[in-house]
């Protein structure tokens, strides 16, 4: 068994305006922290174009429609003031999803142990009918209802441990109590979401706000005492990771002082609980993180825990 890493050459052709900090260089020190031989035995594939129907799983038509007619034909075109589309986003947003739904297939069918998306633009800022925050597509929440309404799964948790909180997944997820949504973020910071209060229709959402200025032992403390056991309680039967590496000490946009350790610390206990209750099945996906070298050296980190744990 091996890893899958899901890309696509279209991941660079979404644009962003000079100087916003969800870029195409993003990409490109990824790619470069992967091609060292360390990464040689990753399955490489080609992350797909999803179908209408995998965004519909979370969003409405209306949705849809209105992302694809903003779509500019030259230039960019801001959606709000955070997220803007060039002419290629409209494709590299259909691949991040499709990368997701094709993950899920490869891995519910035994063909790799567990899978990372080291696609852009991110996926868990946009809300049911709302583009917002560098993201137009549910990604991470589209795989997860893929895997129960396609696979016949009966439970599943997402993990998201972005620096800011994945208020579009905790909307897209909201009433599915098949769905289990744990974030650990900075607050406050934006969106301004994921208060303790916030906790789902059915119990199904756990927000664990960090203050600003918060370590990796704090990080680490509320991952034991909260997150962990509320995961294994949930007894899933896939994991999925929105892997934020913002929150970093080195990260222009947030507070938080986490190191590369921790992001190795924190998947290590995910694949201990996917071990226990999914056979194994993870699949991770790529959401912030805006420091380039930082960012490069975190998703490195994540991928080579995956590599080990899928071996």
């Amino acid at each position: 068994m091996t890893t899958a890493l899901y890309t696509h050459p279209d991941s660079l052709l979404h644009l962003t305006p000079p100087g916003h900090p969800e870029c195409v260089a993003r990409q490109e020190a990824i790619d470069k922290a992967l091609s060292a031989p360390d990464f040689a035995t990753l399955l490489r594939l080609e992350s797909p174009m999803c179908q209408d129907a995998d965004i519909l799983r979370c969003h409405p038509q209306s949705h849809l429609d209105t992302i694809r007619a903003a779509s500019p034909d030259q230039g960019y075109r801001a959606l709000d003031a955070d997220t803007h589309m060039s002419p290629g986003s409209l494709s590299a947003a259909m691949r991040a999803v499709g990368a997701n739904v094709a993950a899920v297939d490869k891995v519910m069918h035994g063909e790799v142990a567990n899978a990372f998306i080291a696609m852009r633009p991110p996926g868990h800022h946009a809300e049911t009918a709302t583009p917002m925050g560098f993201c137009f597509f549910g990604n991470i929440a589209i795989a997860a209802k893929h895997a129960l309404d396609h696979h016949g799964l009966s439970r599943v948790a997402i993990i998201d441990f972005d620096v800011h909180h994945g208020n579009g997944t905790q909307d897209l997820v909201w009433r599915d109590e098949r769905i289990l949504f744990a974030s650990t973020h900075q607050m406050p910071l934006y969106p301004g979401t994921g208060a303790q209060s916030e906790t789902g229709a059915h119990g199904n959402v756990l927000n664990v706000p960090l203050e600003p200025g918060a370590n990796g032992q704090q990080f680490r403390q509320k991952m034991r005492d909260i997150v962990l056991p509320a995961v294994t309680a949930h007894q899933p039967e896939m994991l999925f990771i929105s892997a934020g590496f913002d929150a970093h000490r080195d990260d222009p946009l947030a507070n938080l002082n986490l190191v590369e350790d921790d992001f190795v610390w924190a998947t290590h206990q995910i694949c201990d609980i996917a071990d226990t209750s999914a056979k194994g099945r993870v699949v991770s996906t790529l959401e912030g993180g805006y420091d380039l070298a930082a960012l490069a050296a975190s998703a490195a980190a994540h991928i080579q825990v995956l590599m080990e744990r899928g071996a």
